[in-house]
């Protein structure tokens, strides 16, 4: 036993100097600075496979002695990698590959997915039947000829008329002519951002904030600035400081139960906001997809500074993200046409047949029950997360369908999100929302999607198992 033991430990000895080796040839053929470079390779190696979670890297003394570079150069190296979610260290044992958090399949289609935030499907069958048959009813009485062509971008007059009728809970001066039916929310934040900032321009986001808003940024080459948060939302003071410093071509916020931290930006702090952006001419992007779920609900920021705030909301957060139908409201008749050409670049048009089953279920009220059915499943869940997550730390209004879990000492976010995936059960590492390369220890725990409330139960007890009794992968130190 203890030869294989030792055969082991030589074995990852063996793989730690060839790796290192590797590092020594592009040290020397590089005039990049050594630790920023020490950073790049350990995350080329992670992604190339060279060096897999939970390996561990040679001390600080080993290595530069290895690559003959000072101890401090080689102690900012691995402070740069352990910046970017890369590393981690810990003491008497020393620095392991984080890594990503492998993708490995759920098991045999009965676990559960707890990393798309998806709204619960509530057991209620008089509910969906009514919308299985105003579906049929509509196409079977509807002229599909028109459903099946081009259509001018915005939507027909009666899907504008359900979305004002929609958006004027939230905007009571809602007018049509400002209003543009899309195919989703993420389609129109992606127009909007190439609309509003040119590559290398700027927009201010929260420091935690929706992932696909980095994506979009990353793909139009657009820089995102990190407001830090606090209890009341996004810093007003670091908001105002970047207009007087570096001149943002916009903010942008998911104000209502803020994906992932769950947090709602205070009445105060939107007005402050709303103040420094109307005070620089700052447009706002207001992604309040989660607007309809609290029943006690804050201004739009849209109407506090409605002259600059584009508000975009939609169905997908209680009738299913598979309905991909958003509503915008711009600012004005001349941004909204403006709108309606980069949105037509990207995506030609929203489907109609989309819109005409939205519209239906708006009109009828069958949306808005939806929206009561998905508000008190939400608020059933978050009772089972009070009483079994009761001896951890953990933010989550009631009305919420997912939460925001401060990890326990000893635990990284990609390990714990890797061990659950393991076990079955999908979490999101807080690196996939952070926009200033300092993830919190934490995850998202999505408690809504296809699992039924009984498994979000048992899911939520071995969370709560895992994190009592943590049995980590065992790592031998060398």
């Amino acid at each position: 036993m203890q030869s294989v033991a030792m055969d082991s430990i030589s074995a990852t000895a063996q793989h730690s100097k060839k790796i290192t080796q590797h590092w020594q040839r592009r040290l020397s053929a590089s005039s990049q600075p050594a630790y920023l470079l020490i950073a790049d390779l350990i995350a080329e190696d992670i992604k190339s496979g060279r060096l897999a979670p939970k390996d561990k890297l040679p001390t600080l003394r080993v290595l530069s002695e290895r690559l003959k570079l000072d101890y401090t150069t080689v102690a900012r190296a691995y402070a740069e990698a352990k910046k970017r979610g890369l590393i981690d260290s810990r003491p008497g044992m020393g620095s392991f590959v984080r890594g990503t958090t492998p993708k490995f399949p759920l098991r045999g289609g009965s676990s559960a997915e707890m990393t798309m935030n998806l709204p619960p499907e509530p057991d209620h069958p008089t509910l969906l039947s009514r919308m299985h048959e105003t579906a049929a009813a509509l196409m079977s009485q509807t002229n599909l000829h028109n459903l099946l062509r081009y259509q001018d971008f915005g939507g027909f007059p009666e899907d504008k008329e359900a979305a004002v009728l929609w958006l004027r809970q939230r905007l009571p001066e809602c007018s049509p002519d400002r209003v543009l039916v899309c195919p989703g929310i993420h389609s129109a934040l992606a127009a909007l951002v190439s609309q509003l900032a040119r590559p290398g321009e700027t927009i201010c986001v929260e420091a935690l904030s929706y992932p696909g808003i980095k994506a979009i940024a990353t793909q139009l080459g657009v820089q995102l600035y990190s407001l830090s948060l606090d209890d009341e939302g996004p810093s007003a003071n670091e908001f105002d400081l970047a207009c007087k410093t570096i001149r943002p071509k916009a903010l942008y916020c998911n104000p209502t139960l803020l994906n992932p931290t769950t947090l709602t930006i205070s009445k105060r702090r939107r007005e402050a906001l709303a103040d420094i952006a109307l005070r620089y001419n700052i447009p706002i992007i207001e992604d309040d997809a989660y607007a309809m779920l609290p029943s006690e609900q804050l201004p739009a920021m849209a109407s506090l500074a409605p002259e600059l705030t584009y508000y975009i909301t939609g169905l997908s957060k209680f009738l299913g993200a598979g309905l991909r139908a958003a509503y915008v409201y711009a600012p004005s008749e001349k941004q909204v046409q403006r709108l309606a050409g980069a949105l037509r670049a990207t995506t030609v048009m929203s489907s109609p047949i989309t819109n005409a089953i939205a519209t239906q279920w708006v009109v009828s009220g069958i949306a808005s029950d939806m929206l009561n059915a998905v508000r008190e499943e939400s608020v059933a869940r978050q009772q089972l997360a009070k009483k079994l997550l009761a001896n951890f730390s953990y933010e989550a209004p009631p009305e919420c369908f997912h939460l925001w879990l401060t990890l326990p000492s000893g635990w990284s976010p990609a390990e714990f999100a890797s061990t659950m995936r393991t076990r079955g059960v999908g979490v999101v590492s807080s690196a996939a929302f952070c926009t200033n390369d300092d993830p919190p220890d934490a995850v998202r725990i999505s408690l809504g999607g296809p699992q039924a409330r009984r498994e979000c139960e048992e899911s939520l007890k071995l969370i709560a198992e895992i994190l009592r009794f943590p049995s980590h992968p065992d790592v031998t130190a060398i």
